[in-house]
C-alpha cells in the first residue's frame, strides 16, 4: 500500500514554518508604521516653542512667559523703607488736608515777640544767634546772653555774613521760624491756646539764624513755593519744617506734602532735628 510520498512529508513542515515567519514579519512592520504615525499626528499638535533670547529671563515651570510686566511683578520691587526717627518715616505720619482760612491771623496772636521759654535767662533770638553763628562774641554783663558780634554761615544759601549788634548792622541776620507763622495758623495753630502759640514762636526748633535778604524771599511760603537757593540745603531745612509740624500736630497740603517727599527722596535717611 502506498502511504504518499516521504520526500514531500518531509517537505511539509518547512512550508509551515516559513509561513509563519513571514505573518511574524508583517505584524511587526504593521506596528512599526502604526507607531511612527502616532509620533508624527502628535507632533502636529505641538506648537514649537518661541526661541528665547539672550538676556531673557526664562519663564518658571509651570507658567507661560508672556513677554509683558504684570501688576503682580512690578508690585515687586521694593520700595525704599522709611526708617524711624528719620523726617521720611514722620512725614508718612502728617495729616493730609487744605488750609483754613487766614481768617484772624496776626503776628500778636503769637505772643508779645521774643521770650525766654527755656528758662535759662536769655530770650529766644539770642539763645539761637549763639547756636547758629561762629567766633561769638557776648555783651559783658548779660549772663553770656547777648550775642554782639559773630559770623553766620546762611543756611538757606551757604553765603558767609558778618553780624554786629547795631542799628544799622543787626537788620544783615534775622531768625527765620521755618514754618511761617501764617502758614502755622491756616494749618492747626488757630485752634491753640495762646500759651502754645507764645511757645512755637519761641522754640528753637522752628528757628533759624538766616541772611535778611534769603527770609525776605521765603516770606510766608511753604516747602510748595520756596526752598533753600541751595540745592544741598533743602533735605535739612525739610526735615525741620517735618520736625516742627510733627511736633506740633500741624497739617500739610497734599502739595506741601509732595514737595518735602520729592526732596526726601535724594535724602531718605535725613534725620529729624531735635532743636
Amino acid at each position: 500500500m502506498c502511504h504518499g510520498d516521504p520526500v514531500a512529508r518531509r517537505d511539509r513542515p518547512r512550508g509551515e514554518a516559513g509561513t509563519s515567519a513571514r505573518a511574524l514579519l508583517a505584524v511587526t512592520l504593521l506596528f512599526a508604521v502604526l507607531t511612527a504615525a502616532g509620533w508624527w499626528l502628535a507632533a502636529r499638535e505641538v506648537s514649537p516653542a518661541a526661541p528665547v533670547q539672550p538676556g531673557q529671563p526664562t519663564a518658571p515651570a509651570g507658567r507661560a512667559s508672556t513677554g509683558a510686566t504684570t501688576g503682580t511683578a512690578a508690585s515687586a520691587v521694593p520700595t525704599p523703607v522709611a526708617l524711624p526717627g528719620t523726617a521720611r518715616d514722620a512725614l508718612s505720619r502728617i495729616t493730609i488736608r487744605p488750609k483754613e482760612p487766614l481768617t484772624g491771623y496776626s503776628r500778636s496772636m503769637f505772643g508779645p515777640g521774643w521770650q525766654d521759654v527755656e528758662g535759662n535767662g536769655c530770650d529766644a533770638r539770642n539763645d539761637v544767634l549763639r547756636r547758629d553763628l561762629s567766633e561769638v562774641e557776648l555783651r559783658p554783663r548779660t549772663n553770656g546772653c547777648i550775642v554782639e558780634r559773630g559770623r553766620l554761615t546762611d543756611p538757606y544759601t551757604g553765603e558767609v555774613v558778618s553780624f554786629e549788634r547795631g542799628t544799622d548792622t543787626s537788620g544783615l541776620v534775622t531768625v527765620d521760624h521755618v514754618v511761617p507763622l501764617g502758614n502755622a495758623w491756616r494749618t492747626g495753630a488757630r485752634h491753640w491756646t495762646p500759651a502754645q502759640r507764645v511757645a512755637f514762636y519761641n522754640d528753637p526748633l522752628e528757628l533759624l539764624a538766616v541772611r535778611a535778604s534769603t527770609n525776605q524771599a521765603k516770606e510766608g511760603s511753604d516747602a510748595a513755593g520756596w526752598l533753600p537757593p541751595r540745592v544741598r540745603s533743602r533735605c535739612a531745612f525739610v526735615a525741620r519744617v517735618v520736625a516742627v509740624k510733627t511736633r506740633y500736630g500741624l497739617w500739610m497740603t497734599q502739595a506741601e506734602h509732595d514737595a518735602v517727599e520729592r526732596v526726601l527722596t535724594a535724602c531718605p535717611g535725613e534725620p529729624l532735628p531735635r532743636r
